[in-house]
């Protein structure tokens, strides 16, 4: 799922191409894509914010003196202030009192273009910003509901406004770019909504009625009193119920098990369509707006990180998502269903409790489904989308449409305010945002908050990569305990900007958290890699969460292992440089590498060669594993050395991997020369007549070689490749400990 996300985040690039050219000189542009979104790195954030008084009404008069912005709790200074209104824009309001300290007033925030009307190109102004219709997993009676609701927006819509259309499914599919097209829109919109989607059946019923059961058989168990009315033998009424609740027991776990897998997957599909779309919609000036329509967003504990990351997205990228409970008005509350749910689980639990053995899992787990079965509540999760983005939840209605006319309002009418955080610590933790005005009886929609951090990567940040992201902005950077890393390039036909990244944490280096009650462990650890090219900029951005838990008694195998982080990136030729972050999400301790690899020119006409790969240890695959194209050898794994020196104690040898890639269409058998050097003097050399390439033209390469006469200290291995009149070469730095 994870190489989803990032296909989704690639994909999305392309996703901002309008059906009409949009007249912007650069300066327009530049000036456009910094008002109206949260901005770090330049000590200033900008909030939009629409003011509403209790019947809906859009309240246009206030001053910048009206509002209170404090983050975290701390009163910020409004630095800049204006309404921006379709028609009107008000850049500073005099009446507002001057600061404390300069005696100034707040200063207007930059002015938005008028876009242009009638035949000619349009100005995508910084005032009206783009709309997203998204439709997520939808039963035939929730299609119907948000068809009409959305074809009724789309009459509405104005001469300037742009909107795409987008589906979520299983995958994410693009069914109108963004345009200003009305009769192109609502054929989007019929083709999003004219086919099925995957549907998948309530296991809450099932998993409870079979937890009911197994709790009763064990009360039966537990009481010897099984067979005894009846004139049974008891023990042998007491090992039949035994063994059907061993049965009873693995239906639940198929059943539980099932459950996790379907919930995780459709969480992780909704959630990265969402995070493709923000992403793809953040370089578009003003305020933006999503329209979600969904029956609810399934957050098992594996997705929850991820949800919080689509706020945050949307908060940078001044998306505000309007959440549509497209189920309509329900027969049964669903406060009420997920109260049942949550009651029969209880029962079971209540049951279990007392009991001599607990056969269905720790109260860890069942507190792990209180809170799944809590989320999969609709208004928990869109609702929480929805007022953390400045938008609006719309539920409990088969009408939404009359509801929908105010996001159009909202577009086009709203407060524009920024201030410098008094906080300069970006530390990558969430910082809480309130505003406040000091008029009563008026509510006010904006954004909750933001990751403070003071660089962007280019792709969503998300929670767990927040933390780590700020290790990167300190001085010195700590390095808490050890860690490796290392890049390789592997220039394979149709992939030859392939560069797998390796990450390790040694055993012992990571803090492992003990419940002796329990018996278990756990970690969590979180991965960042940032890829960057010759002149520093940020080309990738490669990570992963690592929580490893399980009983007490395999704990130090776990600890001898250690842990590994692999990703794979498709660079273009050229130097790079890799910084990993390893952050321990227990103790908030961390460890940083850098790395760097070049990616040779993408000629298949030519011989290349892979980096010289130095092995650490080998490991077997087991049936059926799928292994790692650039290290897999036969059926063997071969796993790097990230750096370590190598020691001669180990057998006194030094096993080295490459890879080489003949010219395309040529079948020669390479000529292959070895040489090991120190300090500019030659100390070892070999000759190898290499076999013939494979049909991909692709030849592996291992060699073993005997380090017990050489001295330690550091060596360049130098390994050169020919093939006819083509030669390619590489080189690796070793270090020889005693």
């Amino acid at each position: 799922m994870k190489t989803c996300i990032a296909m989704f985040l690639v994909f999305a690039v392309t996703l901002i191409s309008l059906d009409r050219a949009i007249a912007q000189t650069p300066a327009q542009k530049d000036k456009d894509q910094d008002v109206d979104r949260v901005v770090v790195g330049t000590n200033e954030v900008v909030l939009d914010a629409i003011v509403k008084d209790k019947k809906g009404r859009l309240v246009k008069d206030l001053s910048a003196a009206d509002f209170e912005v404090l983050e975290d709790g701390v009163p910020q200074e409004v630095r800049s202030f204006r309404l921006v209104s379709r028609g009107a824009t008000t850049p500073v309001d005099s009446s507002a009192p001057p600061d404390a300290k300069t005696g100034t007033q707040p200063k207007a925030a930059p002015d938005a273009t008028t876009p242009q009307r009638g035949p000619g190109p349009l100005n995508f102004s910084t005032r009206f910003g783009g709309l997203a219709l998204v439709y997520d997993r939808l039963s035939p009676n929730a299609r119907s509901i948000a068809r009409e609701a959305s074809l009724s927006y789309i009459d509405g819509m104005q001469r300037d406004d742009f909107a795409g259309v987008f589906g979520i499914d299983l995958s994410l599919h693009v069914l109108q770019r963004f345009t200003n097209n009305g009769e192109k829109i609502k054929a989007a919109v019929d083709r999003a909504l004219g086919h099925s989607s995957s549907t998948y059946s309530s296991a809450v019923d099932k998993i409870a009625d079979l937890q009911n059961e197994q709790s009763g058989l064990q009360t039966q168990i537990d009481s010897g009193q099984i067979g005894a009315g009846a004139g049974n033998d008891p023990s042998a009424a007491i090992g039949a119920a035994a063994a059907q609740q061993q049965f009873n027991a693995m239906t639940l776990n198929i059943a539980q098990g099932f459950e996790r897998m379907e919930h995780n997957q459709q969480g992780y599909a909704t959630i990265d369509g969402l995070l493709a779309i923000i992403e793809g919609m953040k370089n578009l000036p003003g305020r933006k707006a999503m329209i979600f329509f969904s029956e609810g967003i399934q957050l098992p504990t594996n997705v929850i990180s991820h949800f919080r990351s689509v706020i945050n997205s949307a908060n940078r990228a001044n998306v505000s998502i309007y959440a549509v409970d497209a189920a309509g008005l329900r027969a049964v509350s669903d406060d009420a269903g997920t109260g049942r749910a949550l009651t029969r689980l209880g029962q079971a639990r209540a049951a279990t409790a007392g009991s001599q053995s607990d056969p269905f899992g720790s109260m860890m787990v069942d507190l792990e489904r209180n809170e799944n079965l809590m989320r999969s509540n609709p208004d928990s999760a869109l609702g929480e989308l929805a007022q953390s983005t400045g938008g609006v939840l719309i539920a409990n209605t088969n009408n939404p449409g009359p509801k929908l006319r105010q996001v159009d309002e909202d577009l086009h009418s709203y407060y524009i305010l920024s201030y410098a955080p008094r906080n300069s610590n970006y530390d990558g933790r969430f910082r809480q945002i309130s505003v406040k005005v000091n008029r009563s009886g008026l509510d006010v929609q904006t954004r909750k908050g933001y990751y403070a951090l003071n660089n962007s990567y280019g792709t969503p940040v998300l929670d767990y990569e927040a933390p780590a992201l700020a290790v990167l902005s300190d001085s010195p950077r700590p390095n808490a305990f050890e860690s490796r890393a290392a890049a390789f390039s592997f220039p394979e036909q149709g992939q030859p900007g392939l560069v797998p990244v390796v990450v390790e944490v040694p055993a012992n280096a990571i803090n492992y958290s003990v419940d002796e009650r329990r018996k278990t462990f756990m970690s969590d650890v979180s991965f960042v890699v940032l890829i960057k090219d010759e002149a520093q900029r940020v080309v990738k951005k490669l990570s992963n969460q690592e929580v490893v838990k399980g009983p007490l008694d395999k704990l130090n195998k776990v600890k001898k292992d250690g842990i590994q982080f692999y990703r794979e990136a498709n660079l273009d030729p050229g130097r790079y440089t890799i910084a990993a972050v390893v952050y321990d999400n227990t103790t908030q301790r961390s460890s940083m590498n850098t790395a760097t690899v070049v990616v040779p020119p993408a000629d298949q006409s030519t011989l290349r060669l892979s980096s010289i790969v130095v092995i650490k240890k080998t490991s077997r695959s087991a049936a059926g594993q799928k292994l790692l194209k650039p290290f897999q050898f036969d059926d063997m794994l071969l796993i790097p050395n990230l750096g370590e020196p190598v020691s001669k104690a180990n057998g006194n040898q030094l096993t080295v991997f490459v890879t080489v890639y003949t010219a395309k269409g040529d079948k020669t058998a390479p000529k292959l020369s070895l040489e090991m050097v120190r300090a500019g003097r030659s100390v070892g050399h070999l000759n190898y007549d290499m076999h013939a390439p494979d049909e991909s033209g692709r030849i592996q390469y291992t060699s073993v070689i005997a380090i017990d006469k050489f001295q330690p200290g550091d060596y360049e291995l130098k390994l050169a490749v020919r093939a006819g009149s083509r030669t390619a070469a590489r080189t690796e730095h070793i270090r020889l400990a005693p």
